[in-house]
């Protein structure tokens, strides 16, 4: 297993670096210039050094080797600084010497480094779609089993509703709907996200918490719907697998039979859901951060195509392409934990 694994990630990356390639050429055909919105009153040498520091004026294979660079790079200290820093996951400044002595990929949008700016954005994004996700999983995994194990029950069938109904609905309609029940009418929650919000004590880690449900909320909806489906599903064929009445057979505990034997060989397809299902929620969070004001990297990247900013649109697809192989390579190595007839050396 450890060879795989090492082999898996040595081969990640030729394929990521292929995958950068293709994004930047991709990206570079559209259409856009940065300079457009400049007045035209301003002189056209001006312009001229405005692009040169934008790194424009550079032949394209030094512009893709600079965003290559830039996105790997991280500064040793900042980084030491940012993970010891106990507010840093609740409002992360970035550190200007970054930028100083160092030509970085600037966003045509803002001026800044756009490194800078998805580290700022990064922490409210973790915060709400990894909380999500993983309250998603801890109640879609025992809603599915217990489904499975009494099927076509009543809590069988409710189930079987509200999962999918909210793998009907969009977020785009439970976001608002959440707003109008809890912020409106009962005036529990706040309807905004407060990105400036800082945790240093008890209450303002409720108020951090309170802002947090409804995003959570519309988010681990979908997950729920989805990831509950499939454990049902796989619960259900290996149910009536022949080794299921082998253990029963020979007096085995009910629970053991199902939590142990059945569980562990169901947990094999609902990997690749999971795993593969981590991206697929970061594109969902667009939508979801753009209703709650959430100031994340959902946000970041539907403002970034509006503006036409191409190098945080770079940035930004090849985050998630990088999560993407990532996710994929755990699925993989949770398959030989999980089946002991998968060896991959």
């Amino acid at each position: 297993m450890l060879t795989f694994t090492i082999r898996r990630l040595v081969l990640s990356i030729p394929t990521l670096l292929f995958i950068s390639l293709v994004i930047f050429l991709l990206l570079q055909l559209a259409p856009g210039d940065p300079m457009a919105q400049v007045p035209l009153t301003v002189p056209p040498e001006v312009k001229q050094k405005m692009r040169e520091a934008l790194g424009l004026g550079q032949p394209i294979y030094v512009q893709y080797w600079k965003w290559l660079v830039q996105f790997f790079w991280i500064e040793p200290q900042v980084f030491i600084d940012w993970l010891t820093n106990s507010s840093a996951w609740f409002s992360w400044l970035p550190d200007t010497a970054l930028a100083e002595g160092k030509q970085r990929v600037i966003s045509w949008q803002t001026r800044s480094p756009v490194m800078d700016i998805v580290m700022q954005r990064m922490p409210q994004t973790l915060w709400v779609v990894g909380l999500a996700y993983i309250v998603g999983i801890l109640i879609a995994i025992p809603i599915g089993i217990y489904s499975a194990y009494r099927h076509y029950s009543i809590f069988d069938q409710a189930g079987t509703f509200v999962t999918m109904v909210g793998f009907s609905i969009p977020p785009f309609f439970t976001g608002p709907l959440l707003i109008v029940i809890f912020s409106v009418y009962l005036g529990w929650l706040p309807s905004i996200y407060d990105t400036t919000h800082v945790v240093r004590d008890w209450a303002s880690f409720k108020v951090q918490f309170q802002q947090m449900i409804m995003p959570v909320m519309v988010l681990a909806l979908q997950t729920t719907a989805q990831i509950s489906r499939y454990m049902r599903g796989a619960m259900l064929d290996n149910l009536n697998q022949d080794y299921v009445r082998t253990a029963r057979a020979k007096g085995l505990k009910e629970s053991v039979v199902v939590m142990v034997h059945v569980l562990r060989n169901s947990m094999i397809p609902v990997v690749t859901v999971i795993a593969l299902g981590m991206p697929a929620i970061f594109g969902g969070a667009i939508i979801t951060e753009n209703v709650f004001k959430v100031n994340g990297i959902g946000q970041l990247l539907l403002t970034a195509l509006f503006a036409n900013d191409i190098p945080m649109v770079m940035t930004l697809t090849f985050i998630f392409a990088i999560l993407i192989v990532l996710f994929n390579l755990i699925a993989d190595v949770l398959y030989g934990l999980l089946d002991p007839r998968i060896r991959y050396d």
